[in-house]
């Protein structure tokens, strides 16, 4: 089988995951503590995506718990899963990287690299084929994005052909922790853009705008929000997990969904998402899914999709439906919303199906976009770099873990190449259109 290696990065990372460690079991039908408690025989027909059987019928997650201090792991350790993990796997320092990416990329994560790569090592040599790595983060801290991007670009040297995907949370300025958010962002996604090949963007602001307005929670909590990211996460690779019509993997999603090499940032959405108290009014139907999942407002990343253009999309159903009625939805919107596709990738919206909906629901669906519109979010955390960068405000915490200035220099530049690209072929249909437009005119 497939099997995907599942590695958590930093506080947010380690949070993110242990939800969606709970969704996982849930679906596969495997209780608190890895026995199967399930009622079908397709829940563990392939569970070996993420799950490694051990003696006495134990199923364990296949997943690397890294972080610079004790504190997130303790409580991971202590939550309703805490005891399925196997505790080779949680690897840790003490003194934490203290929001400062030269400390998790350079001194502090350096020295933690060796043993977590040897973990993943035999993670990796434990599979039958493996598919690939995919990684929770964040990329405003330290650990997720200094020791994370460290990460990545060692897993890619050693694995040079397995896919690398990332969940990277960007920061937002709403919902800021720190105030080196923007260093620390700049200097990772200099580094994603070379090693990763799909990062799948989330946003926390994006994510309580859904809670707020969606969902109807008056105050949303964390966990509210790291459930909406679990519920994407395993919509992505439920097409690897159950059977289905249409079958969709890692290396399908990246070879369908990045036209160039450097745009490989997706936006994400799930549907159906309602409140608890309207949910008893609505129909689950395809086009009622259709709608909601390329809906603005249901991205989890704070970029409007209306501002640019779709390059590809994917959606990814589960349920009981109609592989014909799905390609007629599809067909649809690209029809109806033709400005919205760059018209030189016909066909850009790929569509796969799994016949087993997520627990408790009878359909559902995922949205993966590469949007060219992904760049307002790049341009927001650019802008908010170079404010500081120009007066050199903090430096000094970065130099002083050995790190240089022109590091810096590059990875804005890096950032604000990548802003342009996206520009570039946002534009690269419409001068077409309007030199066709002058000539049908002239004729």
């Amino acid at each position: 089988m497939r099997e995907i290696l599942h590695i958590q990065a930093g506080q947010c990372g380690n949070q993110i995951g242990a939800k969606f460690w709970e969704v996982v079991c849930n679906e596969h039908g495997i209780d608190t503590s890895g026995q199967y408690i399930g009622n079908s025989p397709l829940q563990l027909e392939r569970s070996d995506v993420y799950f490694n059987e051990v003696r006495g019928g134990r199923y364990v997650p296949r997943a690397v718990m890294i972080d610079l201090e004790p504190g997130t792991m303790d409580a991971l350790k202590s939550s309703s899963y805490g005891q399925i993990f196997r505790p080779d796997n949680f690897v840790f320092a003490q003194n934490g990287a203290g929001n400062n990416w030269a400390k998790g990329h350079y001194t502090e994560g350096a020295e933690l690299i060796d043993p977590v790569l040897d973990v993943v090592r035999k993670e990796a040599e434990n599979s039958d084929s493996l598919q690939g790595f995919q990684i929770c983060h964040s990329l405003g801290g330290g650990t997720g994005s200094g020791m994370g991007t460290l990460l990545i670009s060692k897993i890619k040297e050693e694995y040079p052909d397995r896919m690398m995907m990332t969940f990277s949370v960007f920061p937002s300025p709403k919902v800021s922790d720190t105030v080196v958010e923007p260093y620390n962002a700049t200097l990772s996604v200099h580094q994603l853009v070379e090693n990763a090949d799909e990062c799948m963007v989330l946003d926390n602001e994006a994510l309580y705008d859904i809670c707020l307005r969606t969902l109807k929670l008056t105050n949303p909590s964390f966990g509210d929000l790291n459930h909406l990211i679990s519920a994407t996460m395993s919509g992505i690779t439920c097409c690897l997990r159950f059977p289905g019509q249409l079958n969709s993997d890692l290396r399908k999603l990246a070879v369908n969904l990045i036209p160039f090499p450097r745009l490989h940032f997706f936006m994400v959405g799930f549907a159906p998402l309602t409140s608890l108290n309207s949910q008893q009014y609505r129909a689950l139907s395809i086009p009622e899914l259709t709608q909601q999942m390329w809906d603005a407002k249901n991205m989890m990343c704070a970029a409007d999709p209306r501002h640019g253009r779709y390059l590809t999309a994917s959606a990814m159903f589960r349920g009981k439906m109609s592989t014909k009625e799905i390609d007629e939805q599809m067909n649809n919107v690209q029809n109806k919303n033709s400005s919205n596709f760059v018209e030189w990738i016909p066909n850009n919206v790929k569509s796969s199906h799994c016949d087993i909906p997520p627990t408790g629901m009878l359909m559902s669906s995922t949205f993966i976009g590469n949007s060219t519109s992904i760049q307002e979010m790049f341009r927001r955390v650019s802008e908010q770099f170079t404010v500081m960068f120009r007066r050199k405000a903090f430096l000094h915490w970065y130099t002083g873990e050995g790190m240089d200035e022109m590091e810096f220099t590059e990875a804005e530049s890096n950032m604000n190449d990548l802003v342009s690209e996206y520009q570039q072929y946002q534009e690269a249909g419409v001068e077409y259109e309007e030199e066709y437009e002058e000539e049908e005119a002239a004729y």
